[in-house]
């Protein structure tokens, strides 16, 4: 797709700007790395308008996405709000004739991907999700050793993350808002994982416990699950387990164990180890990860728009982790398995 001659000619704008944590801050410094024009944000609260301008002098600031989308000249639209609200806002994105980036996750359900895709489809528009962490250092390292052979063939990737307390009051301990437990660190940890498992999704199972924390939140009854567990079996025979937990006391070390016919790679975000046997003797490597190159997303859609650079974060590719969580979830709820299923 190349619909621009330069990077400056492409025009971003930001749908939610945030305070305690000003996402968009951190993705107009990454769009105006890239070359592209930053030009606009539109917030509700007012604060957080008067923050853009206050970051970025000179920036248009606009009330709500409507009135941004009628005035502006933006192209690109970046969607920074809660997960529950991504879909609606890239779809009207899509209808107004703008290019897409959604903060990831890339939405909830299945079928919201499915109809943002088919909207951007339908209008010949770029959709793409934020998954700047597909360059982290770890993954990075990890998928250069993995594929040199260092623990031969992958069987399975366990990830996990958590450890004991309440969530808080943000709108990511809401299960209605934020998806659930799984949906936040565990779309990085799946999009890791399926960058070195690369097979097709056959069934996911999940299971859930709740109701621990949940009198004690100000959520109540739609807090978040206390932990999310989810298995994922592949076509080539290589299986997945996510969980993520508030209550677990004694939390494993990493993020993820790729375990493998001739060895384990463990990582987290600083460091890897590697536990491989010759003969009756293990040995043990350890080592540090790269730095991390997430400018490399807003740099890949720019080189998308203005050179026909292949896409890196696909539309389709955002969809596969939110697959698995959306079928984790009903899966938890019907005490099944349940087949994935593929446009």
């Amino acid at each position: 797709m190349r619909q621009f001659k330069r990077a400056a000619d492409i025009k971003a704008g930001m749908i939610g700007y945030g305070q305690s944590f000003r996402v968009g801050h951190h993705h107009i410094s990454e769009i105006k790395q890239a070359g592209m024009q930053a030009v606009a944000v539109a917030d509700p609260v007012k604060s957080c308008r008067d923050q853009a301008e206050k970051d970025f002098p000179g920036i248009q600031t606009y009330k709500s996405v409507d009135e941004m989308l009628k005035k502006s000249d933006i192209n690109l639209a970046a969607v920074l709000t809660p997960h529950n609200s991504h879909a609606d806002l890239a779809i009207r994105c899509l209808r107004a004739g703008r290019h897409v980036v959604c903060e990831k996750p890339f939405a909830i359900t299945t079928a919201e991907c499915d109809a943002m895709i088919r909207e951007a489809k339908k209008r010949k528009l770029m959709l793409s999700t934020y998954h700047n962490r597909h360059w982290d250092g770890c993954i990075l390292e990890a998928t250069r050793l993995i594929r040199r052979g260092v623990i031969g063939k992958v069987i399975r990737a366990e990830a996990h993350m958590g450890g004991y307390r309440c969530p808080g009051a943000a709108w990511r301990s809401s299960k209605s808002i934020s998806g659930g437990i799984l949906y936040d660190w565990g779309a990085h940890l799946l999009e890791y994982s399926l960058q070195v498992i690369k097979s097709d999704i056959v069934e996911v199972m999940g299971h859930a416990a709740t109701g621990f924390w949940a009198p004690k939140t100000p959520w109540k009854k739609d807090t978040i699950e206390d932990e999310g567990f989810a298995i994922v079996r592949f076509k080539n025979g290589a299986w997945l387990t996510l969980c993520i937990s508030h209550i677990d006391s004694n939390p494993k070390p990493g993020i993820i164990e790729f375990t493998g016919t001739k060895g384990s790679y463990i990582m987290d975000h600083q460091a890897y180890t590697i536990v491989r046997h010759d003969g009756q003797d293990t040995i043990t490597t350890k080592g540090r990860n790269r730095r991390n190159e997430g400018w490399r997303f807003y740099k890949n859609i720019a080189n998308h728009l203005t050179k026909g650079t292949k896409l890196v974060i696909t539309a389709e590719w955002a969809r596969r982790p939110i697959h698995i969580l959306d079928l984790a979830g009903q899966s938890a709820k019907r005490g099944k398995a349940l087949a994935a299923k593929y446009s």
